[in-house]
């Protein structure tokens, strides 16, 4: 077997479990073996929450949704069960943004929308309009805007240029 057959074959992190090896571009898609590509979130982070939200706002100030994603996601499996819609909603505000940015346009909307209803009902039901100090409110509205540009636009969303503030 050659060395591309070899890398094609099924990757496996050092737990067994099928985990691809390619390199990944800062919207997360896979680029060929070899390829420099930006490093990888490690999974399975606990966090604090307020060490969530400024991991995953660096992520999106840099253009990497794809990877902020993954952060609120370490934060929706680890975090306290009451937490799950707020983590669960940002995760898919950030990965809205990533398919927005890579173009799928309808994609990119559905989740925009989806993310901010997950976190509007985290609010309401929590009664925290501010959790670890992200608006709420200000989230929902700006996911409601940038829907409605990706709907109209036929161009890709620059994710960088786009990125929310999640403190106001």
């Amino acid at each position: 077997m050659n060395e591309t057959e070899q890398q094609s074959s099924r990757d496996r992190d050092p737990e067994g479990r099928a985990r691809s090896a390619r390199p990944r571009d800062g919207l997360g898609r896979p680029l060929p073996y070899g390829a420099p590509g930006v490093e990888r979130q490690p999974e399975g982070v606990v966090r604090t929450g307020d060490e969530t939200v400024r991991e995953a706002q660096r992520l999106l100030d840099a253009g990497m949704p794809f990877h902020a994603h993954e952060v609120f996601e370490d934060a929706w499996k680890s975090g306290p069960e009451t937490e799950r819609a707020l983590w669960r909603g940002l995760a898919q505000l950030a990965v809205g943004i990533t398919h927005a940015a890579r173009g799928n346009r309808d994609g990119g909307a559905r989740l925009l929308r989806r993310g901010a209803a997950g976190i509007a009902e985290y609010g309401a039901e929590y009664s925290e309009a501010r959790p670890y100090g992200i608006g709420v409110a200000e989230l929902g509205v700006w996911a409601g805007e940038l829907a409605g540009r990706v709907e109209r636009e036929t161009e890709p969303v620059e994710a960088a240029a786009v990125a929310p503030r999640l403190r106001p």
